[in-house]
């Protein structure tokens, strides 16, 4: 552990020398057999589809973008060379797994139990894992930020994998800049900090604090920020 804080620590160091010109990462390509069928599939996930072209050589591509996030995924005919389905570990980050897991499955997507990882265990093959951890049914016990999964696939078997973050680790977020994908997510930090406010307003006694839409400002803001709140 002491050695994944110290390369943590160097390589967030090496990244804050190294941002001089911005590297924003917005388009994923995904291998798909059946265009169709593909762009049937990310529809029903409620995905918004920003393009459909065709051209010469038999070329096709189709952009959707998932909720939210300002990274889209493509797909199409003549596109990637990659084989269809071995686009694995595709990462969609939410603030509720189990309302996310909900609203998939009316959707009518197949996905799996709500699942966190017990830690670092090799199994064998034929045990479902994750980055070599088995999975426990269910959420995290503490819904600790980073730590709840579920995951789906697309028709061709290219892997999706929900996972729960409700506050960012250090330095991962601009401490100066606090933005919220939905009006979900911005109610689910909210109940948050609704709930850290009553804590603190029980330690100083039950008194209501008249102050209260700073402090929850002040906590949202850390906590997208990863910052260690106040006491």
């Amino acid at each position: 552990m002491s050695d994944l804080k110290e390369r943590t620590s160097t390589t967030s160091t090496e990244t804050k020398a190294a941002s001089a010109v911005d590297l924003k990462l917005e388009v994923i390509v995904i291998p798909v057999s059946d265009v169709e069928r593909a762009k049937q599939f990310y529809a029903k996930l409620g995905w918004r589809l920003d393009a459909d072209f065709a051209g010469p050589d038999d070329y096709r591509v189709i952009q959707f973008t998932p909720p939210g996030s300002n990274a889209s995924v493509i797909f199409g005919k003549n596109v990637t060379p990659a084989a269809p389905g071995s686009a694995q570990g595709l990462y969609l980050i939410v603030s509720d797994i189990e309302a996310a897991r909900n609203e998939l499955l009316s959707r009518g997507v197949a996905i799996s139990e709500a699942f966190h990882a017990a830690g670092n265990v090799h199994v064998g093959s034929d045990e479902p894992y994750l980055f070599g951890r088995v999975r426990l049914s269910g959420p995290d016990p503490e819904r600790g930020s980073y730590r709840s999964y579920a995951s789906f696939s697309d028709p061709d078997g290219n892997g999706w994998l929900l996972q729960e973050v409700t506050a960012r680790l250090p330095g991962r977020v601009d401490a100066n800049a606090t933005a919220f994908n939905s009006s979900a997510d911005l109610a689910s930090a909210l109940r948050r900090a609704a709930a850290a406010h009553g804590e603190y307003e029980k330690r100083n006694g039950g008194q209501h604090d008249e102050n209260w839409p700073d402090w929850y400002a002040e906590y949202i803001v850390r906590e997208q920020a990863g910052r260690q709140q106040a006491a």
